[in-house]
C-alpha cells in the first residue's frame, strides 16, 4: 500500500514539473527580487522534495523513512506557504 502511495507522489512530482516548464512567468525583468527570490526558493524546495521522494523509494529502515517522511512534510509545509503568500 505505501510503495503504491510513494509511486503516485513521485507521478504527481514530475507531472508538476512538467507544468511548471509549460507555463512560464513574467519574464526575469518584469519580477521584482522579492518575487524572484520567492520563484529561487520554490524551486529549491521542489528540487529537495524530489530528491526525499527518490531516497524515500529506496529507503527500508523505518527510522530512516520516518526522518524522510518528516521532512517531506516540512517541505510541503513551506511549498504552502510561499504558494499562499
Amino acid at each position: 500500500m505505501a510503495r503504491g502511495w510513494e509511486s503516485k507522489a513521485v507521478a504527481d512530482q514530475i507531472e508538476e514539473g512538467k507544468e511548471a516548464r509549460t507555463r512560464r512567468p513574467q519574464s526575469e525583468e518584469d519580477l521584482s527580487p522579492e518575487e524572484r527570490a520567492k520563484q529561487e526558493r520554490l524551486a529549491s524546495l521542489q528540487l529537495s522534495k524530489a530528491r526525499l521522494l527518490e531516497q524515500l523509494e529506496r529507503a527500508k529502515h523505518p527510522a530512516h523513512r520516518g526522518v524522510l517522511l518528516n521532512g517531506l512534510r516540512a517541505i510541503e509545509r513551506e511549498i504552502d506557504e510561499l504558494r499562499s503568500s
